[in-house]
């Protein structure tokens, strides 16, 4: 009986190709698209105040009874200044019900930037204005304590809910009719019945 013996001048060869493997993977694959480990699970908990009136508060109860697409924006985000128009259409031509999940990049009290919530309730209102406002009201997440419970890397993002408060998708990037017609508005047809 003999043995034979493994050939170790081909480990390096072995490690290369299965480097080369991971790195075309990583070359071809969209880096918007990533499995949310949320989807399937109920919304976050959360109390946090309108953007409009800080008397008014939300949780995630305020969420159900209704199917609901979460955007989550702000007024420096480039992208959303794009994405108004089309969520403006979706939520009148449509009825899509939106709520915006706001947050102001620049408040960060631990380098001493503090948020001068009058002058984002100036700005949010005249952009909204200006491009067209989807949202049936918005939350504020100035501490982004919601949005890194969400796993948000920035906006825009958006979150389809369903009417028990389940997460049902989680989509990178901005919303415009191609990515509602091929990716949101097959789950949000399937959870608006």
């Amino acid at each position: 009986m003999t043995t034979k013996k493994f050939n170790f001048r081909l480990v390096p060869l072995i490690l290369f190709v299965l480097l080369l493997a991971v790195l075309l993977k990583g070359l071809f694959s969209d880096p918007r698209e990533r499995d949310s480990a949320l989807i399937g699970k109920a919304f976050p908990q959360f109390q946090l105040p309108d953007l409009y009136d800080d008397s008014k508060q939300h949780t995630e109860k305020t969420l159900l009874n209704e199917a609901v697409l979460i955007n989550v924006w702000g007024t420096w985000c480039i992208t959303c200044k794009y994405e108004l128009p089309y969520l403006a259409k979706l939520a009148n031509e449509y009825d899509v019900k939106i709520v915006g999940l706001y947050y102001d990049q620049n408040y960060a009290p631990e380098f001493g930037q503090f948020a001068d919530i009058p002058a984002i309730r100036v700005e949010v209102k005249d952009m909204l204005a200006r491009l067209g406002n989807p949202y049936q009201y918005n939350i504020l997440d100035l501490d982004r304590s919601l949005s890194l419970n969400l796993g948000v890397t920035g906006a825009p993002e958006t979150f389809l809910v369903d009417a028990n408060g389940i997460i049902r998708m989680h989509h990178m990037g901005d919303v415009n009719e191609r990515i509602w017609r091929e990716k949101l508005a097959p789950i949000w047809n399937e959870i608006n019945q």
